[in-house]
C-alpha cells in the first residue's frame, strides 16, 4: 500500500447497458482496459480501468430495472487494516452491508453510512498488481 494511506480504488455503477457504457468510457479514456468481467448472481459486470483504479459497471437487479439506473452502488477504498476499520465502524453503530469476505490476496468488508450508501473497504495482502486484480471464484 502506498504510504500506508487509504485511497479510492473503484466506483461501482449500475448501468442500463454495459456495452454502451464501456464504449463511452473507452472512447473518453482509451487507456482504460477491461480488467475482468463475469456474472454475479444473474447480473453481468465488467471492471474497466487501470491496474490501480477502475469503474465497476453492473447491470441493474432484474426486479428493479429503472429505479437504480445510473445509481452509485458503492465506493471501494483500499485501507491499511480492515479489521481495525470494521471495529471502529461497528463500535460507532454503523450497519454492515454485503458480507465480509477473505481470500488469499484480499480482505473486504462493507458498511453503510447513515443514509444507506454502501462503502467497500479492501485490505490487500499482496503488492503484486496481478494478484490484487485476480478475479477468484
Amino acid at each position: 500500500m502506498k504510504n500506508n494511506q487509504s485511497y479510492l480504488e473503484h466506483a461501482n455503477l449500475i448501468v442500463s447497458d454495459i456495452d454502451q457504457a464501456l464504449a463511452f468510457i473507452q472512447t473518453a479514456m482509451p487507456e482504460f482496459e477491461v480488467r475482468g468481467e463475469g456474472k454475479w448472481d444473474t447480473r453481468r459486470w465488467i471492471h474497466v480501468g487501470t491496474q490501480e483504479s477502475y469503474l465497476a459497471l453492473v447491470e441493474p437487479p432484474a426486479n428493479d430495472e429503472q429505479q437504480n439506473l445510473g445509481r452509485l452502488n458503492h465506493l471501494g477504498f483500499v485501507v491499511p487494516n480492515v479489521a481495525e476499520l470494521s471495529a471502529r465502524l461497528e463500535a460507532a453503530g454503523y450497519k454492515r452491508g454485503f458480507p465480509h469476505t477473505e481470500d488469499q490476496f484480499r480482505i473486504r468488508d462493507y458498511f453503510e453510512d447513515a443514509s444507506g450508501q454502501e462503502y467497500e473497504f479492501i485490505q490487500y495482502l499482496t503488492e503484486d498488481v496481478h494478484e490484487r486484480n485476480a478475479y477468484l471464484d
